[in-house]
């Protein structure tokens, strides 16, 4: 975590300038909603200056496991994108 202007910075907040949106998970691995195609606003609405509460907030995003799946996303396809297959 780090710190910008007074306010936390969450997981892939702090390197949202290198994000994938097409990475993240269509579903909520908990409870089975439909949430990929929120991610999108998702990072919009950080970059505008809202707090994660309020962005997810906004979005409808009410269910904890959902809240979850936003709040603790990490890209790791550049780091599995040098493990190449035969």
């Amino acid at each position: 975590m780090q710190e910008k202007g007074g306010r936390l910075l969450i997981g892939d907040e702090m390197e949202s300038k290198n994000e994938n949106p097409s990475d993240f998970p269509i579903r909520c691995f908990s409870c089975g909603a439909v949430i990929g195609h929120l991610y999108e606003k998702y990072l919009d609405l950080i970059k505008e200056g809202r707090t994660p509460k309020q962005a997810l907030d906004e979005l409808g995003i009410e269910r904890y496991c959902c809240r979850r799946m936003f709040l603790t996303h990490k890209s790791i396809i550049k780091e599995l994108a040098r493990f190449r297959g035969p």
